[in-house]
């Protein structure tokens, strides 16, 4: 049943589940589970845990996560090598040989999405519809696909439309924008101090109209809109659904990343006051998973419909 789920998504410690991990999902039920690297050794071994996962909510359809955009964010680096396979690369290849790069990127695609789902995952972390910027912190950098906002935008559809057709979810992220963040958001808060036209013609730009289930909010002050975190905003989560036209379920970045100020259950908190619609928290340490898993509410009648609509396409 998904409606007596909570509204949040955890991550886990090992490889395995330990006891009080699988007491902990029977008896608060989040959403769905994150994966990291920590938790990928082998096939085998992957596709036991994500198995395992399942059989606990009964769903064979559990929504199961993974950060495997390429390039420096890859998890499954223990099974396959796609470090050389970046958003930069993909987006370079867009500007020098389009015909090109609609085949290779099909391919990548197709060969992720058989491998994601052989061993039991069903969201992927992507795309990134981050403008690289030349001053920016590096956190992004070749993360991104261009410093061209339609490139973005393009290549972000493009992505999307492949990973649903071949059954696999995906989060546009970081909405509304996180490429002129001159500070890493995992350590400290980015300010941005642009007004919202430019805003609007190009870090929001590629956001718009996209058909992504998902979206991940970014852990950013745009000082000349609200003083609080986009995470944290009730106006910039008006802007997402209302300019950005975003239709689907929006989740936070990790609430435990230092981008935000509060501790973990005020973190949690906000962010569902701002409009979020589901937490998320990675770092599996067991004492703030269980604040998370206490300060978020069951499932709305809005989550459950469009986790219905993303299990549609996954058969």
């Amino acid at each position: 049943m998904i409606s007596n789920r909570r509204s949040f998504i955890t991550g886990i410690k090992g490889t395995k589940l330990n006891k009080k991990e699988v007491n902990f999902l029977k008896k608060y039920k989040p959403w769905g589970i994150i994966l990291f690297k920590r938790n990928i050794k082998s096939l085998d071994q992957i596709y036991k845990l994500t198995f395992e996962i399942k059989k606990i909510f009964n769903d064979k359809n559990y929504p199961i996560l993974i950060d495997e955009e390429g390039g420096r964010v890859s998890r499954i680096t223990n099974i396959i090598d796609n470090t050389y396979f970046s958003a930069k690369f993909f987006g370079n290849l867009y500007r020098s040989d389009r015909k090109k790069f609609f085949i290779y990127y099909k391919i990548f695609i197709k060969q992720i999405s058989f491998l994601l789902k052989k061993i039991g995952i069903n969201i992927n972390s992507v795309p990134i519809l981050d403008i690289r910027r030349s001053k920016s912190n590096k956190i992004i950098g070749d993360r991104s696909y261009s410093t061209d906002p339609k490139i973005v935008q393009n290549i972000g559809k493009f992505c999307i439309d492949q990973f649903h057709s071949n059954n696999i979810g995906t989060i546009i992220k970081h909405i509304p924008g996180h490429g002129l963040a001159k500070v890493d958001s995992h350590k400290s808060t980015p300010v941005i101090n642009k007004y919202i036209h430019e805003l609007n013609k190009f870090d929001f730009l590629p956001f718009k109209n996209q058909k992504s289930f998902f979206a991940m909010t970014a852990h950013i002050i745009y000082k000349r809109i609200d003083s609080n975190t986009a995470t944290h905003s009730r106006k910039i989560i008006k802007i997402i659904r209302n300019k950005i036209k975003f239709k689907g379920i929006i989740m936070t970045d990790d609430i435990s990343m230092k981008g935000l100020k509060f501790k973990i259950r005020d973190n949690t908190i906000k962010a569902f006051q701002a409009g979020c619609n589901l937490v998320l928290h990675c770092n599996a340490n067991y004492s703030e998973m269980l604040t998370v898993a206490k300060n978020s509410p069951k499932l709305s009648r809005f989550i459950i419909k469009k986790t219905s609509e993303f299990y549609k396409i996954l058969s």
